[in-house]
């Protein structure tokens, strides 16, 4: 029996870049497919082309052994291939029914009006089916990114496909929402359908995959069965190299009290205050169940998210945070959660996104000096491994992990005091994640405080020095590394007590 799709020798350019050079795919029918390589590696441009975003340069595409032409999304569609993207696309001024049947609407003859009872009724079946405790009349801008990318996976169910691409898919889940969408996913197996599967969580692979397809530098660089697929002979095809340990123990000796923040609060949670210290050259994680409030407090350490009368000090010296650009004159830096919405300008070069918050340092009388700006940016490319042809490059052009490296760059060229990162491997592969673990640690024995947030279970516990974990807006204890331990720290996220826990500061 032939396979249900077949991508051969499919070659994909774009200017300055060879993304995909001869690759070959194959998916059976009631098939979980994992697609993995690092960022770059080509496997987002492979999924574009299949789900009709963009088109071949060369190389024939078949669905149930017939040539097809993908020439867009609606021919994908037709087809039976929906596409849950890393980057969400919803619509957040709509609700959460809106969404999943955008464009397919249910309207009232004769009018032609949309069919409000009818489109919600219709959406609580996909709702239900994950697990979702929310109203379909929810608006998308009320939601956290995770539940966003719940309602993304609802619309493509609503679509009855027959192949579902999953492009990282649990990158902004919790542990029970990413167990849940496993279950999914084998739920669709046995039904028939067929998934492509993208992830940088290797463990969720060896959960799921019945085979694994690995991409390099845009080529196929190996397959491996069921029974062939582990972590260290994925990451052997993914980069041909080992990955040193994730924990790097701090070459610095410790200033307890270093930073200080105090009486946080933010719109989500304003009744409760938020107060910690952080280590000279320490790496603080913090943890918790998304809707914690860790991104609301993330904000309103540099006040993008309302705080009133906080305090916050920095080697025993009071600052004044009233605005973003306090924060910024002081060295306290935010990498948000949503890079492409809040952390770059897209359309813009990665030159231009590198120096844009510190432009005045690159004018002079009101004239932009470039060659100081491709001075520094050349610097900081190199410093971070951004994989680009050249610094004019638009950032929407590169791989969402090195649109990262750019995120990072642009505050790392200001020599920050805190950086606080927000989710910061969302969606980055395990070669990158490891390099990205190194420079946080550089940084933070170079003393500078990091404050990390995640919902990677797995990264909080190898990388951080201490872990703060959050339960409904406030600081329900801190863990020393001693007491690092998954237990521990569901305990402390679900508002329970944990012995081996101490208060904030």
């Amino acid at each position: 029996m032939s396979p249900l799709l077949e991508m051969r020798g499919i070659s994909k350019g774009f200017p300055g870049v060879r993304a995909l050079d001869k690759v070959d795919l194959s998916l059976d029918k009631g098939e979980v497919l994992a697609l993995v390589g690092e960022n770059g590696a080509g496997k987002s441009t492979l999924m574009n082309i299949l789900g009709g975003i963009y088109q071949p340069d060369s190389g024939s595409v078949f669905v149930d052994g017939k040539e097809t032409s993908i020439d867009g999304v609606e021919a994908a569609i037709d087809l039976g291939i929906a596409f849950i993207h890393q980057e969400l696309n919803v619509v957040d001024n709509l609700d959460v029914a809106a969404n999943i049947f955008l464009g397919r609407e249910p309207r009232i003859k004769p009018f032609g009006l949309v069919d409000r009872k009818k489109i919600h009724a219709d959406a609580e079946p996909y709702i239900n089916r994950l697990g979702l405790d929310i109203p379909s009349d929810t608006r998308l801008d009320k939601l956290s990114v995770a539940y966003q990318q719940m309602v993304e996976i609802a619309k493509a169910l609503s679509l009855n496909a027959r192949i579902i691409i999953m492009d990282e898919p649990t990158s902004s889940l919790t542990l029970t929402e990413t167990k849940r969408l496993l279950e999914l996913v084998k739920e669709l197996r046995e039904q028939g359908v067929s998934i492509i599967y993208i992830s940088h969580r290797l463990g969720e692979v060896d959960e799921i995959a019945d085979r694994a397809l690995v991409l390099r530098d845009g080529k196929n660089a190996g397959e491996l069965k069921r029974e062939k697929i582990s972590h260290d002979n994925l990451v052997n095809l993914m980069v041909g190299r080992d990955i040193d340990s994730f924990y790097v123990e701090s070459k610095i000796a410790e200033a307890p009290g270093h930073f200080q923040a105090r009486g946080l609060r933010s719109n989500r949670y304003p009744d409760q205050e938020v107060s910690f210290d952080a280590s000279k050259g320490e790496i603080l994680g913090f943890a918790g169940l998304v809707g914690a409030g860790r991104s609301e407090i993330a904000k309103a350490l540099v006040r993008l998210d309302t705080t009133s009368d906080a305090r916050i000090r920095i080697d025993g010296n009071e600052i004044s945070v009233n605005t973003p650009k306090d924060a910024i004159n002081n060295g306290i830096y935010l990498v948000p959660e949503d890079r492409r919405a809040e952390g770059l300008v897209t359309a813009m070069s990665i030159r231009e996104n590198i120096t844009l918050p510190d432009l005045d340092n690159y004018a002079k009388w009101g004239l932009i000096n470039t060659e100081q700006e491709r001075t520094a940016t050349t610097e900081q490319v190199a410093k971070l491994k951004v994989k680009t042809p050249n610094n004019e490059t638009l950032v929407q052009n590169l791989s969402g992990g090195n649109q990262q490296k750019v995120v990072l760059a642009k505050w790392l060229s200001m020599k920050p005091k805190v950086m606080i990162l927000d989710e910061p491997t969302r969606g980055i592969d395990v070669g990158s994640k490891a390099e990205f673990y190194h420079l946080m640690r550089d940084l933070a024995d170079q003393g500078e405080v990091i404050i990390m947030i995640s919902s990677d279970m797995e990264e909080i516990l190898h990388v951080c020095d201490r872990i703060a974990v959050m339960h409904e807006g406030r600081i329900t204890g801190v863990l020393d590394r001693e007491d690092f331990t998954e237990t521990n720290i569901m305990q402390l996220a679900v508002g329970q007590n944990v012995a081996a826990a101490h208060p904030p500061f």
